[in-house]
C-alpha cells in the first residue's frame, strides 16, 4: 500500500459569519431553482470557482453557470487516467458553451508515486488522492468558494445535501446549484437546451470517472455502481476533508 503524505490544508479559519450567511440562503432559497441558487453565490461569493469532471451530468450546471456569468472560473482535473472520450468531450463543451475560463489541472508528483500507473490496482483512494484529491485542493487554495454539480439522488451519502455548504476544515464555502434536481430534470435540461451528451453514456456509462475503476452498468443498476465496482467505495475523495466526508450544514 501507498502512503501519500498529506499536504498541509491552506490556512482559511472559518468565519461565523460563513455559516450564517449559507444558513440564511440555504432558507432564503428553500423554493428556488439552480439559477437564483448560483446569482446568489456569485453575489455572495466573488472568488468562486466550479469544478467540473466534465462527465454524464457536468453539462447542465455548465450551461446554467455560462447563462450567468460566462467566465466563472471552470476547474478540470486531468487524472491522465481519463476515458479519450472525456478529453474531446471537454474542449467539445468548453467551446460550445464558450467558457471564457477553464484550466486544465494535473498531479505533479504522479512519476514519484505511481510511475508504472498500477497503482489504482492496489489502492485506489491512495490514486484518487495523488490524482484528483491533492491537485484539487491545490488548486482550491485562491478561492473562498466552489461549485459542484452534486444531487441528492446520486448517492446516500449526498441524500440530505444542501445548496450551502461551509467546509470547517478550509472556511471553504461549498454550493451545490443542482442538490434537489431529479434525474427527469437533468435529462429534459439536457434535451430542451440541445446540449451534447457525454459519448459513453449511450454505451452503458451513467457516472463516469477514470477509465480504470469505470465500468458499464447493467438495466436496474445504481447509476454509480458502475464506479470502483465490488469496492466499499462510492466517492473519489475530492469531497472530503482528511479523511472525512464533507456534509456540514451551513
Amino acid at each position: 500500500m501507498v502512503h501519500l503524505a498529506q499536504k498541509t490544508l491552506p490556512e482559511r479559519p472559518v468565519r461565523p459569519e460563513a455559516h450564517v450567511m449559507g444558513s440564511a440562503l440555504n432558507a432564503q432559497l428553500t423554493h428556488h431553482g439552480a439559477t437564483d441558487v448560483l446569482r446568489a453565490a456569485f453575489d455572495a461569493v466573488p472568488d468562486i470557482a466550479l469544478v467540473s469532471s466534465f462527465g454524464a451530468e457536468s453539462v447542465v450546471l455548465l450551461h446554467l453557470a455560462a447563462m450567468v456569468k460566462r467566465d466563472v472560473p471552470v476547474i478540470f482535473i486531468d487524472t491522465e487516467m481519463l476515458f479519450a472520450e472525456t478529453l474531446v468531450y471537454q474542449q467539445e463543451v468548453a467551446e460550445r458553451l464558450r467558457l471564457e475560463n477553464v484550466t486544465v489541472i494535473r498531479a505533479d508528483d504522479i512519476a514519484e508515486h505511481d510511475p508504472d500507473g498500477t497503482l489504482h490496482q492496489r489502492d485506489t483512494d491512495a490514486c484518487c488522492s495523488l490524482r484528483k484529491t491533492r491537485p484539487l485542493q491545490k488548486a482550491l487554495a485562491p478561492y473562498s468558494g466552489w461549485m459542484t454539480g452534486r444531487k441528492r439522488y446520486q448517492s446516500g451519502t449526498r441524500s440530505s445535501l444542501e445548496f450551502f455548504e461551509v467546509e470547517d476544515a478550509t472556511g471553504r464555502i461549498k454550493v451545490n446549484p443542482l442538490a434537489r434536481w431529479a434525474p427527469e430534470d437533468v435529462r429534459d435540461y439536457m434535451d430542451e437546451n440541445r446540449l451534447p451528451r457525454h459519448p459513453l453514456v449511450a454505451k452503458g456509462y451513467p457516472s463516469i470517472g477514470c477509465a480504470p475503476c469505470t465500468s458499464p452498468v447493467a438495466e436496474g443498476e445504481d447509476q454509480r455502481a458502475g464506479r470502483w465496482r465490488d469496492q466499499d467505495k462510492d466517492e473519489c475523495g475530492i469531497h472530503f476533508v482528511d479523511g472525512k466526508l464533507v456534509r456540514t450544514g451551513a
